[in-house]
């Protein structure tokens, strides 16, 4: 069989960054030692990291915890959860990917000037909830599809600022921009994908148009994961979302003569790895 692995497969900087910070810590015997949530969307980096003393803090636990280091999360955090971390008496270290960090000096800027921000993405997820706690006032949308976007109103005299979760579909988010345009707002669009996940849509979509079975690896709540099975769906009928090399055998694919692979930006490369073997067994 064939395979074809994406070279954008794995850890994005923002990741691999938020990953080495974790590991520094636990090497200098940091302690007691928190992560703000999943340090990043994969199951498996975070039970390693268990096992070595880290703690997940979650949202509500500030003050429940001992006093230690709380490492924020790569999807970042709200300012009002910054400040409950150290009014609770803990040292911080953010984690935060900086393309996200960006986003949030954005909005609030733009949100200050008196703009009302629309945020393209996920309402219920931690990148785009952080995102939220960076703006000034209540003056804000978030918009995740098609249909919001078409009953999406506002004040025509307010200016608008677009910005846009890290991980969104390139295409949908030009898609749902320009339904917004056309109802005639003032707007000012900031392109906040990041452009390593443009590349790895690009080079996923790219890849499963040219083979008979696609393998996209990433944990269940990895929005950019997510993204790029839908993505690789649309090219390739045979396109399958799994975690690790455990969930599928070589027998599934035994009629295939041509396999892609790719995997989401959370993704340990050990792992990517090992999916690759198994297809080459």
């Amino acid at each position: 069989m064939k395979v074809t692995l994406a070279k954008s497969a794995g850890f994005c900087f923002g990741v691999q960054r938020a990953v080495d910070v974790v590991n520094k810590q636990i090497n200098e015997k940091t302690a007691p030692l928190y992560t703000y949530g999943p340090i990043i969307h994969n199951e498996t980096v975070v039970n390693e990291f268990k096992a070595h003393g880290v703690q997940v803090m979650e949202e509500g636990q500030e003050a429940n915890s001992e006093p230690g280091t709380v490492i924020l999360r790569s999807h970042g955090v709200s300012r009002a959860v910054e400040e409950t971390i150290r009014a609770n008496g803990h040292n911080i270290i953010d984690a935060t990917c900086p393309f996200v960090k960006k986003i949030h000096r954005a909005v609030d800027e733009h949100s200050k000037a008196g703009e009302y921000i629309v945020i393209i993405g996920n309402p219920d997820h931690p990148e785009v909830q952080g995102i939220v706690g960076w703006i000034n006032g209540d003056n804000y949308s978030v918009i995740p599809d098609m249909e919001t976007a078409v009953n999406f109103s506002v004040n025509s005299q307010v200016r608008i600022c677009i910005v846009s979760q890290t991980t969104f579909n390139h295409n949908k988010f030009q898609e749902l921009v320009e339904i917004i345009k056309e109802k005639g707002y003032d707007i000012i669009v900031l392109n906040t994908i990041c452009d390593a996940t443009n590349k790895r849509q690009v080079e996923a979509a790219e890849i499963a148009s040219k083979v008979d079975a696609m393998l996209v690896i990433g944990s269940k709540n990895s929005s950019n994961t997510q993204k790029l099975y839908e993505i690789c769906k649309t090219k390739c009928n045979d396109t399958y979302y799994i975690q690790t090399a455990d969930d599928f055998q070589p027998t599934d694919l035994s009629s295939i003569e041509s396999v892609g692979i790719t995997a989401g930006a959370s993704t340990p490369n050990n792992i990517i790895e090992e999916v690759q073997k198994k297809c080459q067994k």
